[in-house]
């Protein structure tokens, strides 16, 4: 546990009846008799705690005759706030509905918690801010539908609008999992057309009917799998494993990327390599793009062609002024 945690229990232990020795200190924290007392000093230093000692009850506790202590506000963690500030962010948005007297309690307590981290809600919002990355119109009738269908195992007649293909198709599919992904939705079905897992973007769905017919179940490995083996959002084995040289400028950065959770790399003169499994290569490239001339693919041949030929193409749009 961090600092802010162990003075949370520190404060607990010592108001109890019988003063904790610091035996007992040590073994509730789990941590040494150095830390113990760095994080004692810590309170009578910083926050004014009347922490004593009491030779005839070898405890510590707070002086009797001090006026009374209380923790000032604990500022949380970086987790703890941003899904605190996202939940708060995401009910707001909500639009009224069958659950608003059941969501009205909820917002009202994450924000009682928020403000105990001793902030107003004004100033949190004011000073801190979650910003979606590239979100994409929602449909919430489609979103209801296709939701209902997956949590209740009931294979689904839809029809897709890809983009790739910019054309529309009829699919019967069996809804496995919904995935949400920088800020979008996703289904993941096994489609009787493909005989195979596919990914729909939920927003491209025009529509969807329940479907009659045996719902094909997959297991959790399979699933787990064909979501997590390869880089982004095209999903399914990787196939191959990208090798990416940046330069030591970029290096600063990526480093202390995790872009898959297979990935490995190291540093190279300067420079940092790093190696990531996928499959389709679309969202991968776009990654590679966005450092421009910082990376260079140095395999497999079949990548390093594409991501030229399409910085290429981007180069050949600005024409030489000269």
């Amino acid at each position: 546990m961090n600092r802010a945690e162990r003075i949370f229990h520190l404060d607990r232990l010592l108001r109890a009846r019988q003063p904790p020795s610091l035996a007992h200190l040590m073994e509730v924290l789990e941590v040494s008799r150095a830390t113990v007392k760095r994080d004692l000093e810590y309170m009578r230093d910083f926050m004014q705690a009347p922490v004593t000692y009491d030779p005839e009850a070898n405890g510590y506790h707070y002086a009797q005759d001090a006026p009374a202590f209380e923790l000032p506000g604990l500022w949380f963690n970086e987790s703890e706030l941003l899904a605190l500030l996202t939940m708060e962010q995401l009910l707001e948005d909500v639009q009224p509905g069958l659950l608003a007297p059941t969501i009205g309690p909820l917002k009202t307590r994450i924000r009682a918690l928020l403000a105990s981290g001793n902030q107003h809600m004004d100033t949190l919002r004011r000073r801190i801010q979650i910003q979606p990355l590239a979100a994409r119109g929602r449909q919430s009738d489609t979103f209801q539908a296709i939701a209902e269908a997956t949590l209740s195992e009931q294979p689904v007649h839809i029809e897709y609008h890809g983009r790739a293909r910019n054309t529309a198709t009829h699919r019967s599919v069996h809804p496995q999992r919904l995935l949400y992904y920088r800020d979008n939705w996703y289904l993941i079905a096994w489609c009787e057309q493909a005989g195979a897992l596919r990914t729909f973007a939920l927003e491209r769905i025009r529509s969807s009917t329940p479907s009659a017919g045996h719902y094909y179940t997959l297991d959790d490995t399979a699933l787990d799998a064909h979501i997590g083996a390869a880089f982004g959002i095209f999903t399914g084995p990787a196939e191959q494993w990208a090798d990416l040289r940046f330069t030591p400028e970029h290096a600063r950065w990526v480093a202390d990327e995790c872009w898959h959770p297979d990935q490995t790399g190291h540093f190279e003169d300067e420079h940092y390599r790093l190696q990531v499994p996928y499959a389709d290569p679309t969202e991968l490239i776009q990654e590679i793009l966005r450092h421009g001339s910082g990376v260079e693919v140095l395999s497999p041949a079949s990548l390093r062609q594409r991501v030229a030929a399409t910085l290429h193409a981007a180069a050949a749009q600005y024409p030489d002024p000269a």
